[in-house]
């Protein structure tokens, strides 16, 4: 793809242009996801940031500055979200070891992400009536994914979307809902 190509799918993403983040997320995934894999050496880790980096990049497009490689700049965010992630769970790791409390240490599961542990702890009611005030597509994301328990790749048949797509925008339904329940 020439520059002015991809130029023209960033003014395009720019303006919300659902397939011109498709195109840029399909172009630029293996580099993202191969450069989070060589830092990580976890290949589920690596997935993991690689779609919160698109999933940031994508809502502050907008601050991206065209003097610079668009690429470069997702690997600027991909590295910074590695390390932000990395702090987070040695400040967690510390956490633990300073608790000896098994009811606190249950608190603190490795297993949910801190959007899920929040969500884990809100009643059903509460939850769906958030669920509720989220735009239409992500209700639907979060209902297909949590509520009939389809796979990343049954919702993206039933939607009609690539698998990384559903992925992006199932993390900011979550990081949406999260928020939405934190500010209650």
């Amino acid at each position: 793809m020439k520059n002015s190509d991809e130029d023209a799918l960033i003014s395009r993403a720019i303006a919300q242009d659902q397939q011109a983040f498709n195109d840029l997320f399909n172009k630029h995934w293996d580099a993202v996801f191969s450069y989070l894999l060589q830092r990580t050496q976890n290949e589920a880790t690596a997935e993991e940031i690689a779609i919160e980096t698109f999933a940031k990049s994508f809502d502050n497009i907008v601050s991206y500055n065209s003097k610079y490689n668009f690429q470069g700049w997702l690997i600027t965010i991909a590295k910074n979200t590695q390390i932000d992630r990395y702090r987070k769970e040695s400040n967690q790791q510390e956490l633990e070891e300073n608790i000896d409390d098994s009811e606190h240490l249950e608190l603190a599961s490795p297993n949910l992400n801190p959007e899920e542990h929040l969500i884990s702890n809100q009643s059903l009611d509460r939850i769906l009536l958030h669920i509720q005030n989220l735009k239409k597509e992500y209700r639907n994301i979060l209902n297909l994914r949590y509520f009939e328990g389809m796979s990343y790749k049954e919702m993206g048949v039933v939607l009609d979307q690539p698998v990384n797509t559903i992925k992006v925008k199932l993390f900011r339904a979550k990081k949406m809902l999260a928020s939405s329940i934190k500010n209650e």
